[in-house]
């Protein structure tokens, strides 16, 4: 008898749900400090998870999900470039 396979699961930091990984976004802290988002998940450096909607995106910048998982001051031109990257991927 075969196991169910297992999917790893990540915390948005918007609505703070478990959810599969592959339905968030990354955002990624890189060694040199830059904030971007990480659509491939692949990026070197600290990650937090939002899902791909708007609504939790703006909940995580409100709750300063962002800045306390990735343990830094975001400026909200770097918000700008996200919520744009987003709602073009997403």
């Amino acid at each position: 008898m075969e196991k169910p396979r297992k999917f790893p699961e990540r915390l948005c930091v918007g609505c703070n749900e478990m959810k599969p990984k592959r339905e968030l976004v990354r955002v990624v802290k890189s060694p040199e400090d830059v904030i971007s988002l990480d659509v491939t998940g692949k990026k070197p450096g600290r990650g937090a998870y939002v899902c791909r909607n708007t609504e939790c995106f703006e909940l995580a910048k409100k709750r300063r999900g962002f800045e306390r998982t990735l343990k830094c001051k975001i400026d909200s031109d770097v918000y700008e470039v996200m919520r744009n990257e987003l709602t073009k991927n997403g």
